[in-house]
């Protein structure tokens, strides 16, 4: 969720910030702010309700100088958005200026106390309470604020990433976080960025620090990166290159960043594949699975813990875990997993999925299977993220930094990496033979040439995308491993469409939603050849014989489905487990074209965030 930009170094604050800001919009806002120590020393505080665009407005006639400065786009939890509840937010005597991300749990406890003692509060948020309480500490004890800061927050119960500007340090920055992310980039000339992830300060450094839970860090110009805990211990923390490029963070071409990344998958998977399937094609090796042989083979179970689109894959992992592994599988929303006291066991295996590797509920779900004893397995797209430092071990999708809140690539290179997984334990624990597990992995790299023809469909699918406008609710079917992408196709064309849609089994359709179904109602169902495929028409007859207008997902070659469906998209023949990785491809499609009809911000829905670090 909110975003978080930082810089402190020679050069003018301002546009820094701002593009920082701008490349933070992915993570979903509805208010925007900067701070920054001017030439003349006045600490500025500029707000505004909406786009990073609208700030930018409101700061035409300000005075934006200085080389110091904070900003932050805000996603509204305590409060409404408007420009008063904007970070950065001011201490009472205005000397201090704080932006944070996350949730103060005991914030009003805190603001309780702080009334008392006289402070007057501008917002309603639980973000001001900190810098309140970090001025009266600092007043009140004669004190320096990196020591205010280590007192403040260990009154603060909750998670937060926090940076605060003093007017009377202008050369310093100090910055914290607690189960919210933050990485400090190092600047070749004594500068320091910071950001909530590496896509604003990619383009400035690729020399980071990826803060841990805890640690408080001072960035002084000119000056080496202190970093220490709240009991003022020196930490060290490794510095890290990063490995995001300018162009992955740029549209190229593309009308929109989720078209961009729809297209990119392909090549994504082909990244995610290398240097972990061998030349010859027949053998998957992953690190994890050598590191922690035993740990993986011997599972009792697998628990797959995960959110959103992650889980949708996390459904697609179990029928893989199960058929390839023999090893019993469940998949958990980790919002509920965290709250149900769920049994554990210490020879399960908990599988964590996260694109951004912060969702709150996943690693709240991840500590909880830790206590338990369990062996906890991480898959992640972001490099440095929380989850890869907190599970045992995992793998990285490595299919670049995704920008469109509605997820595309990350979910195929989720479904990429548990495929590989799971086909390389299933070798391990020899439940396959040996010939099928050769041709799986063959046939796993013959994906990404598939995926390019489905791509072809775009033009077919930007053409039925009008008819579709009109629809209030629509229905998604699939059977087998292809339930889960309907799952997935309702879930993107609800994202950025607000169109209302649900996926079901198709064969559950007759227990409830075919109730709903008439000519109105458009039916989205993937019936590729396998060995459901003759039920799977049984169904769209149901379908049809209801008033239902069916547009469906065949494979090519496809003779028989076309009698009963009025529109067709034909993909390109694969093995049963891995259909969903091309079926998703014109569903993700189908949903961009239909919200580009309606007029929709494809990248930046209502509501929605990219990165959910609350819970």
């Amino acid at each position: 969720m909110c975003g978080i930009v930082g810089y402190i170094g020679t050069k003018r604050a301002y546009p820094i910030l701002i593009k920082g800001l701008q490349r933070l919009e992915y993570r979903g806002y509805d208010s925007a702010g900067v701070a920054m120590i001017s030439e003349t020393g006045s600490l500025n505080v500029y707000k505004a309700k909406g786009k990073v665009s609208d700030l930018e407005a409101f700061c035409q006639e300000k005075d934006i100088t200085g080389c110091a400065g904070i900003a932050h786009t805000r996603w509204a939890t305590h409060g409404e958005p408007n420009s008063t509840n904007a970070h950065p937010h001011y201490s009472a005597s205005g000397r201090l200026a704080l932006i944070h991300n996350g949730i103060i749990e005991n914030y009003l406890t805190l603001k309780e106390k702080l009334i008392e003692r006289g402070i007057q509060f501008r917002s309603v948020t639980d973000s001001e309470v900190l810098v309140q309480l970090v001025e009266y500490i600092m007043q009140n004890n004669g004190i320096e604020l990196l020591e205010a800061v280590q007192v403040a927050l260990h009154q603060v119960i909750g998670a937060y990433a926090i940076a605060i500007l003093d007017r009377e340090h202008p050369d310093t920055i100090i910055c914290a976080r607690q189960s919210s992310p933050l990485v400090v980039g190092l600047g070749d000339d004594g500068a320091f960025y910071l950001a909530s992830d590496a896509s604003p300060i990619a383009e400035y450094t690729d020399k980071v620090v990826y803060l841990n839970d805890g640690d408080i860090a001072v960035l002084q110009l000119g000056k080496e990166l202190k970093v220490v805990n709240m009991d003022n211990e020196t930490q060290h923390p490794k510095v890290k290159q990063i490995d995001v490029t300018l162009g992955q963070l740029e549209k190229g071409g593309y009308p929109y960043f989720m078209l961009k990344e729809i297209f990119e998958q392909p090549g994504c998977l082909r990244d995610c594949m290398r240097g972990r399937i061998n030349v010859d094609a027949d053998r998957i090796t992953l690190s994890a699975v050598i590191d922690y042989r035993e740990k993986l083979v011997s599972a009792r179970r697998i628990i797959i813990v995960a959110c959103g689109t992650s889980w949708h894959a996390g459904l697609i992992g179990k029928q893989l875990f199960e058929s390839l592994c023999r090893i019993p599988v469940e998949v958990e929303y980790a919002s509920e997993f965290r709250y149900r006291d769920p049994v554990i066991y210490p020879d399960d295996v908990v599988v964590a999925i996260s694109q951004s590797g912060e969702t709150a509920d996943t690693l709240a779900a991840i500590e909880l299977a830790r206590k338990a004893g369990a062996f906890v397995f991480g898959v992640c797209n972001a490099i440095g993220a929380s989850i890869p430092r907190q599970t045992s071990t995992g793998v990285y999708i490595h299919v670049g930094p995704e920008i469109g809140v509605a997820s595309t690539k990350a979910f195929t290179g989720q479904v990429t990496v548990l495929s590989m997984l799971a086909l390389c334990i299933a070798n391990e624990r020899r439940t396959i033979p040996g010939e099928q597990y050769k041709e799986m992995v063959k046939e796993l790299t013959q994906i990404p040439d598939k995926m390019e023809q489905a791509l072809k469909t775009n033009e077919q699918i930007e053409r039925l995308a009008p008819i579709f406008t009109y629809a209030k609710n629509c229905l998604y079917l699939g059977r087998g491993y292809n339930f889960p992408v309907a799952l997935e196709g309702a879930l993107k064309l609800k994202e950025i469409s607000y169109i209302h849609a649900e996926g079901y089994p198709a064969a559950e359709m007759k227990h409830g939603p075919i109730a709903l179904i008439d000519s109105e109602m458009p039916v989205f169902v993937i019936a590729t050849r396998d060995r459901l495929y003759e039920k799977v028409i049984s169904n769209i007859q149901e379908v049809r014989a209801r008033g239902g207008r069916v547009t469906a997902l065949v494979t090519e070659g496809d003779t028989q489905i076309q009698k009963f469906a009025d529109h067709i998209i034909t993909l390109p023949d694969t093995l049963e487990c891995f259909q969903p990785l091309i079926a998703s491809i014109p569903l993700q499609l189908l949903a961009y074209h239909i919200a580009v009809c309606k007029g929709k911000d494809v990248d930046r829905p209502r509501n929605l965030a990219k990165s959910v670090t609350v819970e």
